[in-house]
């Protein structure tokens, strides 16, 4: 079972909010209008694990391992949502959320292949510790940039975490499950990968996930102000392509580690899907696209 190795290995490097953060060191002076309103929206967008959670424990009733996994990574997405909540109580109290601007992001979302969300939710990781670490070097004032650096720490860890139960996928549950496992991660490698190639940022928050409620069916649609997360990666923290080959390279990387292969290139890891792809009777060779 995973989840006790996870538990401790997440307990011992677990941050505490009163003590962990250098609160003391909060320069006004360095705070802008317009920084301060995008911690406000990413701390919306982290209140977004409350639904994320409902999902996965939903779609994967038949594992109790990674459903009690659940219970860390939770418990730790919502903190980030605590601790940016509590930078703005405590520095730019008239930003704090409101109940109800949290609540409107949490709505359900449609099941989904749980071979495909684990992949979905690894990339993604990957993808928020950059835009954190990013988003730490653009903030100007040292409290911020603290926090934004611990909480790209815990997204690294999370990746890895994922990535866990992606291996276990892969050798630990039968032939059948490998196969499709190696589809499955395959198929949304090369989506997540190709981010350079979609006209908006690929992550979890900002997929449909609701086709009764489509177009409004993302996270970030249901946000105060629905553009904000283009507008942050492209002119505030701009998340230019340099940092998005970043993101490529490490999804790719921890693919080749993960298949066995060597993906330098996203046409690489999509050949590789489509050899799958033949290989599989009665399955159809359709390329991936973003919702």
């Amino acid at each position: 079972m995973l989840y006790s190795e996870l538990f401790k290995s997440m307990e011992s490097v677990r941050w505490n909010m009163a003590t962990d953060i250098p609160w003391q060191d909060f320069d006004r002076s360095k705070l802008t209008d317009e920084q301060a309103q995008t911690i406000k929206m990413n701390a919306i967008t982290e209140w977004a694990a409350l639904p994320a959670t409902e999902m996965f424990l939903r779609d994967n009733r038949d594992d109790s391992d990674f459903s009690a996994f659940m219970s860390v990574w939770f418990f730790e997405e919502q903190k980030h949502s605590l601790v940016l909540i509590e930078y703005l109580r405590r520095f730019a109290p008239d930003l704090v959320p409101t109940e109800e601007e949290l609540h409107r992001v949490r709505f359900e979302f449609d099941p989904a292949p749980p071979l495909e969300t684990l992949m979905l939710h690894f990339c993604g990781e990957v993808r928020l510790n950059h835009w954190y670490r990013r988003a730490s070097d653009w903030h100007t004032e040292p409290v911020i940039k603290a926090i934004y650096n611990v909480i790209a720490q815990d997204e690294a860890r999370h990746a890895g975490a994922y990535l866990r139960y992606m291996k276990r996928a892969l050798t630990q549950r039968g032939q059948d499950i490998a196969t499709q496992a190696r589809m499955a991660f395959a198929k949304i490698g090369v989506l997540m990968a190709s981010a350079h190639r979609t006209p908006q940022a690929l992550h979890p928050t900002n997929l449909h996930v609701n086709k009764g409620l489509f177009p409004n069916d993302t996270v970030q649609s249901k946000m105060p102000e629905p553009g904000w997360l283009e507008r942050w990666l492209d002119n505030q923290i701009v998340f230019d392509k340099v940092w998005e080959g970043k993101v490529s390279t490490r999804i790719l990387h921890n693919m080749s580690l993960l298949m066995d292969s060597s993906f330098k290139t996203v046409q690489d890891l999509n050949r590789y899907r489509k050899d799958l792809m033949r290989a599989a009777p009665g399955t159809t060779d359709v390329t991936p696209s973003v919702a």
